[in-house]
């Protein structure tokens, strides 16, 4: 199934990072991969399944006729979505240790720990207009290995990634940081700590799409779509998206990560430095716009600025 919809659904942009010493920063010609969500075709008998309540038993007492309380209607559409009615992000306390991304363990135990700390915001944040929340599982190792959406890193390539069929993110700390075959990592982007943490908020974006309803919906008008022009539209606008709510948890964690303006400069260039690569399809943004969408949430606040999905196609191209 995975590998018959890998060939509908461009998965992985590949690419290398070439830094260049200009005063102003320095720009890159050839991206770095953006981390990427894995499709799956959900079975409807799950999704769409009613929930029957459980039978009770008689206690011979007078029935409770107390009404359950009602349950929030949801809004699970990609323009309309209730996340968007959930404002600003809790500001909420995760200090970073320093660690050297080269080393696995120490980035490892930086994913984890940071995953907690984006467990105690979104549930918040999603709790405010009643979506329910679960956290996402991670599978992090040094050299990757096997997921239920296939392997991790893909072959080939670096990029870490959110499989829906079991809400696990999945990496792998070499490939991430150093790379493998003719890819660089992200390591050659930055060193700092927080960019790798940002990067994984954009994974964690991506479950937050899933508990929203935002992937189904999203999935729907790509199995919809007769082109591939148009799913691939979709796709930039669906990790854009992710990228903007990795840009809202960086922003509310500023204060105690910490996040100097010299360190949010940093952010900013990383994430203007992935995206899609030159003649490849186009299915995750390019680079200016990538950086675009990060510091749309990191400087906007509210989840509404991020609905890329009636943002204008010159931002999503």
């Amino acid at each position: 199934m995975l590998g018959a919809i890998a060939t509908v659904f461009v998965l992985l942009v590949i690419g290398a990072a070439l830094l260049a010493g200009s005063k102003n920063g320095g720009t890159t010609t050839s991206p770095v991969a953006i981390p990427t969500y894995e499709p799956y075709t959900p079975d409807p008998r799950f999704t769409n399944a009613p929930v029957e309540p459980l039978p009770t038993r008689s206690t011979g007492s007078r029935p409770d006729r107390t009404p359950p309380p009602a349950r929030p209607v949801l809004n699970t559409t990609l323009t309309a979505n209730t996340v968007y009615n959930v404002g600003s992000l809790p500001k909420s306390s995760c200090r970073a240790r320093a660690t050297d991304v080269f080393d696995n363990a120490q980035l490892k135990a930086l994913i984890l720990a940071t995953s907690k700390c984006m467990n105690r915001t979104w549930a918040a944040a999603l709790g405010r207009v009643g979506i329910p929340f679960s956290p996402p599982n991670y599978a992090i190792t040094a050299r990757g290995g096997r997921g239920a959406c296939g392997d991790f890193p893909h072959k080939g390539g670096i990029v870490p990634y959110y499989c829906p069929r079991n809400s696990t993110i999945y990496g792998s700390t070499s490939a991430i940081a150093r790379g493998q075959g003719n890819q660089r990592g992200y390591g050659s982007l930055s060193s700092w700590h927080g960019a790798f943490t940002g990067m994984f908020a954009h994974e964690y974006g991506h479950h937050v799409q899933h508990l929203t309803g935002l992937e189904d919906s999203w999935w729907r008008k790509t199995l919809d779509s007769r082109t591939t022009s148009g799913r691939l539209a979709l796709s930039r606008r669906y990790e854009l998206q992710a990228n903007c709510f990795s840009g809202l948890w960086m922003r509310s964690v500023a204060a105690s990560y910490p996040i100097t303006p010299a360190r949010r400069s940093n952010l900013y260039y990383f994430f203007s430095n992935v995206g899609d690569w030159p003649g490849y399809p186009r299915d995750h943004g390019s680079p200016p716009n990538s950086g675009r969408w990060f510091r749309q949430g990191y400087e906007r606040l509210k989840t509404y600025q991020c609905n890329t999905w009636l943002a204008p196609a010159s931002t999503t191209s």
